[in-house]
C-alpha cells in the first residue's frame, strides 16, 4: 500500500514541501550548535555554560514556536477553501500576537534569569550562562516576528523563501561568532557572550527579510488590503492561542525534559554536562530536520482537510510517517559511524569528554527512529487541529516516564549521564507509539 502510485505521488508532494522547511528549521538549532562548537574551542567550562544556557533558552524558544505554529494549519485550511479574507486576518493577527508573545517572553525570563544560580550548577558555569541566556531571551522578539511571516508563508505552501533566509542568517551567525567570540577585526574578544550577540543580530535580519518578502511582494497584495488596525481581533488571536498553547505545552514537555536532563547531568559535573551538550546538539539537529517533514505533514493534512479530501488526509499522514522513519534511520546509521569523530569538533583536548560523548551518541542514535515517528505524528495531528491529547501524551511520556526512569538509572543505579539518556530513549519510544495510534484512530480511511 505505501508503495502504490497514490503514495508515491504524495511522497513527492511532501518532499518538495519538506526540504526547504528542513533547512529552515535546521537554522534554529544550528545557531546553538555553532555557539557550542565555537565556545567549546575556548574550553570545557564555556561549553558547559552554553549547554546550560541553551537548555534553559530552549524552553522559552519552543513555547514561542508552538504559538507561532498555530498560524500554519489555520492558513492551510483557509487556503484549501480559497478563503482569502480569512488568510489575511490570520496574517495580521498572527503578526501582532507573535510580537506580543516575544516581548512578554523576553521580559519574563530576563527577570527570572538570576535564579539560574539556584539550580546547583558549577559556579563558573552559572557566571557565564546568565548573561549569555539574557541576550538569547532578547532575540526572542525578532525571532517571533520572523516566525509569524514564516508560518504564514508555509501555510500557503511557500517554503523556499524562509529556507534561503535561514541559510543566509546562519552563515552570518557563524561569521559574527568568529568576530565576536575571538575578538577579530579590532573588536574585543567577548567569549560566549559574543555568540549570543551574534545570534541576536542574525535574528533581527531574519525578521526584516521575511517581513519584507511578505509585505512587499506583489503575490501577497490581496492580503495587504486587510492590514489595518481595525481588523485586529482578540477573537482571532484567542483562536490562535487556543490552538497554539497545547502545541507549546507539548513542545515544552518534550524539550523541557531534555533541558531538565541537562540540569541533572550538571549535578554530576562540568565534563558530563559538556558531553551531554555534544550528544544533544547532534540529536537536536536530526530532530529539527525531521520536524521539517512534520511541518510538511501539517501543511498537507490541513490543506486536504480544508478541501474535504479525507482520503488524501490519510495518505498524506502515513506518507509523512514513512518518510520521517526512513530519514531518522539513515541519521542513526551516520551517528554511529561518526560517534568518535563528532566530539573532536567541540572539545580539543579532553579525552574524558570525548569518550563519554561517544557513548551518549550511541544512545542518541538508537532513539532516532522513535524521535522521527513522534515528531511527524505530531505534525500530522496538528493538520487535523488535534493538539490537546498529544500534549498530554508528551506530559506522560517525558515527565512521568523518561525523567523519573532517567533519574533512577543515573543516580540510584549509578549509570550517570548514560542512565539519564536511557530514560529519555524510553520516553521517546512511548510517545512515538501512542501518537502513531492516535493518528491511526482519528485519520479517516
Amino acid at each position: 500500500m505505501i508503495f502504490s502510485p497514490l503514495y508515491r505521488k504524495e511522497y513527492k508532494s511532501i518532499f518538495w514541501l519538506a526540504y526547504p522547511v528542513v533547512l529552515s528549521q535546521l537554522g534554529h538549532i544550528l545557531v546553538s550548535v555553532a555557539d557550542s562548537v565555537m565556545a567549546g574551542r575556548i574550553g570545557t567550562v564555556q561549553l558547559a555554560a552554553a549547554s546550560l544556557g541553551n537548555s534553559i533558552f530552549t524552553i522559552v524558544l519552543v513555547f514561542g514556536l508552538g504559538i507561532s505554529f498555530s498560524i500554519t494549519p489555520l492558513v492551510a485550511r483557509a487556503d484549501g477553501r480559497k478563503n482569502h479574507t480569512r488568510i489575511a486576518l490570520v496574517l495580521l493577527n498572527g503578526i501582532f500576537l507573535n510580537t506580543l508573545v516575544g516581548i512578554v517572553l523576553f521580559l519574563a525570563f530576563w527577570a527570572l534569569s538570576p535564579y539560574i544560580a539556584y539550580l546547583n550548577q558549577p559556579e563558573a558555569v552559572v557566571r557565564l550562562a546568565i548573561p549569555y541566556v539574557n541576550v538569547l531571551f532578547f532575540s526572542m522578539v525578532p525571532l517571533m516576528v520572523f516566525q509569524a511571516f514564516k508560518q504564514f508563508a508555509e501555510g500557503l505552501s511557500l517554503t523556499k523563501q524562509s529556507m534561503f533566509i535561514s541559510i543566509f542568517a546562519n552563515v552570518l551567525n557563524v561569521g559574527l561568532n568568529y568576530v565576536l567570540i575571538y575578538g577579530k577585526l579590532g573588536l574585543p574578544a567577548m567569549g560566549l557572550l559574543g555568540a549570543a550577540w551574534a545570534t541576536f543580530i542574525s535574528r533581527v535580519l531574519m525578521a526584516l527579510m521575511m517581513g519584507g518578502y511578505v509585505l512587499l511582494f506583489p503575490r501577497f497584495a490581496r492580503y495587504r488590503h486587510f492590514m489595518r488596525r481595525q481588523n485586529l481581533s482578540w477573537a482571532h488571536m484567542f483562536t490562535m492561542v487556543k490552538l497554539g498553547l497545547p502545541i507549546s505545552l507539548q513542545m515544552i514537555f518534550e524539550m523541557g525534559a531534555f533541558s531538565f536532563s541537562a540540569v541533572m547531568i550538571g549535578w554530576i559535573g562540568a565534563r558530563d554536562l559538556a558531553s551531554h551538550q555534544i550528544a544533544l546538539n547532534v540529536a537536536s539537529v536530526t530532530y529539527m530536520m525531521a520536524s521539517g517533514i512534520s511541518a510538511a505533514a501539517t501543511i498537507r493534512v490541513g490543506k486536504l482537510r480544508g478541501a474535504g479530501d479525507m482520503k488524501g488526509v490519510h495518505v498524506a499522514g502515513y506518507s509523512s510517517l514513512v518518510m520521517g522513519a526512513l530519514f531518522m534511520a539513515a541519521s542513526a546509521t551516520l551517528i554511529i559511524l561518526c560517534k568518535d569523530l563528532i566530539p573532536l569538533f567541540y572539545v580539543k583536548d579532553d579525552a574524558a569528554v570525548h569518550a563519554l560523548a561517544a557513548q551518549l551518541l550511541i544512545i542518541a542514535a538508537i532513539f532516532q527512529l522513535s524521535d522521527g515517528v513522534q515528531v511527524v505524528g505530531l505534525g500530522a495531528l496538528r493538520g487535523l487541529e488535534d493538539v490537546k491529547v498529544p500534549s498530554m501524551i508528551s506530559l506522560f511520556s517525558y515527565w512521568l516516564i523518561a525523567l523519573p526512569l532517567g533519574y533512577g538509572l543515573g543516580f540510584w543505579l549509578d549509570l550517570g549521564a548514560k542512565g539519564i539518556w536511557l530514560g529519555l530513549f524510553t520516553g521517546l519510544t512511548f510517545a512515538a507509539v501512542l501518537l502513531f495510534f492516535r493518528f491511526r484512530r482519528f485519520s479517516p480511511r
